[in-house]
């Protein structure tokens, strides 16, 4: 009882903590996020890693096996002894909340990717009209180098398996220019529940306690490698998903290989078509008429799939997931994988693809 006790006032203590925390990302970046995570990542990745199947997986699985076995069990008590109730799933959450932020989540509270990089956080109309349009010609560029048509789609010619051991060249060739992207021994896994992950919406997960970069295998084939690169930029430590988009972006398009290079491209277009068709309704029509037929296909190809598991399931995770990143730093929530075009425009103002 005095354990119970002890770890559900530990909650309070933790939930205090993280309200002060981000008034100090410096040291969040220099002790945890350049300090003991990356040693503590390396170690699960090096450990599971070569495990052929999701170990991450398998522990939500039995973690939920376990949650239902002790509400069974507890069925007839559970009112009686509501006191003992409350203090087992008090801390029970206590202890779920510390591993999630000392074995990952900390990372959420690390100082911005654009201040690290100096990269300017705004862009103008100007701005990103000039990049949609380099974006677009070097997207053409990669679609018509392997399909040698404007109007076929691309068609992936690797296994999945060739996709994860393929990743690590381009942010082995990202490092050269930026050596806090490296990055050594992979654990990237097929996850085991890519139905359930589909019906939420999601391409992919990290895992924060087994450090596994977990992908959705029932997507289209052209996404697949920057969703790939999107998830080990978050075994890497960074937790922003506008900032794992760039990321992912970066060593997609450095990646020795056009099929790997067009799933970064093609993605990083469709981000900016969207602002675009969103924001004015003439320009983004006049940029479609520019792109391939081919990658269009491919952005169909997609549309269609996902509109598959269109339901409320991933109407209702996508609210949950809003709030979820919302309370973690990230203040625009599902908007945020989009910010990632802030990123793009301004880090490649006075550079070449």
């Amino acid at each position: 009882m005095k354990t119970k006790y002890f770890l559900s006032f530990f909650l309070l203590i933790q939930i205090l903590l993280l309200q002060i925390i981000p008034f100090y990302p410096s040291q969040i970046e220099e002790w945890y996020s350049n300090g003991f995570y990356p040693m503590l990542s390396l170690f699960s990745r090096t450990i599971l890693g070569s495990i052929p199947f999701s170990v991450g997986d398998w522990f939500y699985f039995i973690l939920i096996l376990f949650i239902l076995k002790w509400i069974w069990n507890k069925r007839k008590t559970m009112r009686s002894q509501w006191k003992d109730t409350i203090l087992s799933i008090l801390s029970f959450v206590s202890v779920f909340y510390f591993l999630f932020h000392v074995l990952w989540a900390l990372n959420y509270y690390r100082e911005p990717l654009f201040e690290k990089m100096k990269i300017q956080k705004e862009y103008s109309d100007g701005d990103l009209l000039a990049f949609t349009k380099k974006i677009i010609a070097k997207t053409n560029t990669v679609h018509y180098q392997i399909t040698k048509k404007e109007s076929l789609k691309v068609v992936f010619p690797y296994t999945q398996e060739q996709v994860f051991e393929m990743s690590g060249n381009g942010y082995k060739n990202l490092a050269t220019q930026h050596p806090s992207f490296s990055f050594s021994q992979r654990s990237t896994k097929k996850s085991l529940i890519s139905l359930p992950l589909t019906y939420m919406g999601f391409g992919g997960y990290l895992n924060p306690f087994t450090n596994e970069a977990q992908v959705n295998y029932l997507g289209p084939m052209y996404s697949f490698p920057m969703t790939t690169n999107h998830e080990m930029a978050h075994q890497m430590g960074y937790a922003s998903e506008s900032e794992c988009n760039f990321i992912g972006f970066l060593a997609s398009v450095k990646n020795d290989d056009l099929y790997i290079q067009y799933s970064g491209y093609s993605m990083a277009l469709r981000y900016c078509l969207s602002i675009w068709q969103a924001r004015d309704e003439a320009v983004f029509s006049q940029l479609l008429k520019t792109v391939h037929p081919g990658i269009i296909k491919n952005y169909k190809e997609s549309e269609h799939f996902w509109k598959q598991y269109d339901t409320i399931i991933d109407k209702g995770f996508h609210a949950f997931y809003n709030q979820f990143l919302k309370v973690n730093q990230q203040k625009d929530g599902m908007e945020s994988y989009s910010k990632f075009v802030n990123l793009m425009v301004n880090y490649y103002k006075k550079k070449d693809f």
